[in-house]
């Protein structure tokens, strides 16, 4: 019997599940380390504030205009057990993050012919499956977003996930035949991106438009190929047998509704109207406001938000771009038959350059999560090349060549080093591409201590927020959105008060304080502000904080 390759998947020791998960461990502890240090941005805000509400209200319902309710479910587990702070408000994104050089297992063909490339158009060599996980870990973008409360990094691993089972799926016997495991951890991601992030339509539609022009690519280079025949083929292939679809189209529908039904007493109750709401009503509502409501508030040029989305990608991930235009290049026109894997990751990059600058309402550095999640394939393709290049020229004893790829290999290295270090390590500054202008440019821990102190000994309301600028005429409940835009003025204040149990309240003017009977012993107010509160504020201390890189700076007094 001959003796097992140890480099292969059947090997007792394979070095690259091994290489894997040791990129695993050092994703987690890029996401961790230090992951509470920097205030929350004031999306960050609005998830923590409304996660904390619905822990104390026991309620919880989807509301569009407040993201997809995986974070918040994931939230109240997270505050539940570990209570909440910075750093645990954004531990889900962070775990996700970590995890996901895992998915790169999923594309990992059964060994790497002599081209260093699986025979499967639907995998990737081992190779190029190391470098994928090792983009997925060390992307700048990635990184950065993956210490961010926002859906957008989950909804773009979810998304690898389900199309690394659907590449699975596709690599089977033409009678359909392939692990049912597959299929039930494809629905099971396609529910959890779906929760994740209403970007979800974006990816559908980019999805499409990689398959279409997939197809396309090989009906080009394959005359022979009837498109309609293989995508037939494709479908079956997909769907599997009717007990396994059924089967699959169950755990997509119980993860949809474990996420999208209401919650009251803090539990879901399995009424008809629940799964009316999770289902129909979680649609309308997302029609309503994404669709109907933005068409009612005008939209945008594409121009603008395309450039800038174009100048987040040069700016922070120009490596993996360059790596990704090499492997896509190599794929297409170079020797020998071209893989369906590779094309349509391509494809879904090149439609999110223009797909999500069109269905946004905000251009914002985080649209590049969702271009740079499928150019990483390409990407390990190119990084792949390098690797069996060097391979060669060290077989050869060419000196010359294993100098080549040393320099490149470093230059890579390198560059994706210095971007991780400026960006998703970087200042909190302009001058960072991944840095939104609702960041916080100051540390804003000193207002969370000054508001918890206050609170300990205080009877009555705690924190008094001073002007029309953060007090609407007529308050609202602020336990669910939508809300008032002078509430949203206040960001990222409320989740750092909430989390002091502080009792609030406002007033717009002078006229105002005057009526008090008693000033709080915190009082929140625009820096402009100071001079006026100055002079009625005996016994208060005044520090002055950024709330934003710019035109968002308050002055907080405290009683001392």
């Amino acid at each position: 019997m001959p003796a097992a390759d140890p480099d292969g998947p059947g090997s007792r020791i394979d070095r690259v599940v091994v290489a894997v998960v040791a990129l695993v461990a050092v994703a987690l502890a890029a996401r961790i380390v230090n992951l509470g240090t920097r205030p929350l941005h004031w999306d960050e805000a609005r998830v923590g504030y409304w996660t904390l509400r619905s822990l104390d209200t026991g309620t919880l319902a989807y509301r569009p205009v407040a993201g997809g309710p995986l974070l918040y479910v994931l939230g109240r587990a997270v505050f539940d057990v570990m209570g909440a702070t910075d750093m645990t408000a954004r531990a889900a994104v962070a775990v996700v993050g970590g995890l996901s050089p895992l998915l790169a297992l999923l594309f990992r063909g059964p060994g790497d012919g002599r081209d260093g490339r699986p025979d499967s158009g639907y995998r990737l060599g081992d190779a190029e499956t190391v470098a994928l996980a090792a983009l997925l870990a060390a992307s700048p973008v990635l990184i950065y977003y993956g210490r961010f409360l926002r859906g957008d990094l989950p909804l773009a691993v979810f998304g690898l996930v389900v199309v690394g089972c659907g590449a699975r799926l596709l690599d089977c016997d033409a009678d359909g035949a392939a692990p049912a495991g597959y299929r039930y951890l494809g629905a099971a991601a396609l529910g959890f991106a779906v929760a994740a992030s209403g970007f979800v339509v974006g990816y559908v539609l980019c999805w499409l438009a990689a398959a279409v022009l997939t197809v396309d690519q090989r009906r080009l280079a394959e005359e022979s190929v009837d498109a309609r025949e293989r995508i037939g083929a494709a479908l079956v292939r997909l769907r599997g047998s009717p007990r396994a679809a059924l089967g699959a189209v169950a755990v997509l529908l119980s993860i949809h509704l474990y996420f999208y039904a209401p919650r009251t007493g803090g539990g879901i109750k399995p009424t008809p109207g629940t799964v009316e709401a999770a289902f129909v009503g979680a649609a309308r509502r997302f029609y309503g406001v994404r669709v109907v409501g933005r068409r009612q508030g005008g939209e945008h040029e594409l121009l603008p938000y395309l450039s800038a989305h174009a100048e987040t990608l040069l700016a922070a991930s120009a490596v993996v771009v360059v790596l990704a235009a090499v492997g896509f290049a190599a794929d297409r026109y170079g020797p020998g038959p071209t893989r369906p894997v590779v094309a349509f990751h391509a494809y879904w990059a090149g439609a999110s350059l223009l797909v999500f600058p069109v269905i946004t309402e905000e251009s914002a550095a985080w649209l590049a999560v969702h271009t740079i999640a499928p150019a990483l394939v390409p990407a390990a393709v190119g990084a792949g090349l390098l690797v069996r290049y060097a391979a060669r020229a060290l077989a050869r004893d060419d000196a010359v060549g294993v100098a080549v790829a040393g320099l490149v290999a470093l230059a890579v290295v390198g560059g994706v080093g210095v971007a991780v270090a400026d960006t998703a390590y970087g200042p909190t500054t302009t001058e960072n591409p991944l840095v939104h202008h609702a960041q916080p440019a100051d540390s804003l821990d000193p207002i969370r201590a000054d508001v918890s102190a206050a609170a300990e000994g205080n009877d009555g309301v705690d924190v008094l927020f001073y002007g029309p600028t953060f007090v609407a005429r007529t308050e609202a409940d602020t336990g669910r959105p939508p809300v008032s835009d002078a509430w949203g003025n206040r960001l990222p204040l409320p989740w750092y008060i909430e989390r002091t149990g502080a009792e609030t309240t406002g007033v717009r003017g002078v006229e105002g304080l005057a009526a008090l009977d008693t000033v709080p012993p915190v009082v929140i107010a625009e820096a402009s502000q100071r001079p006026t509160l100055a002079a009625r504020l005996d016994g208060y201390e005044a520090n002055t904080y950024r709330l934003s890189l710019w035109n968002r700076e308050i002055v907080v007094f405290v009683r001392r």
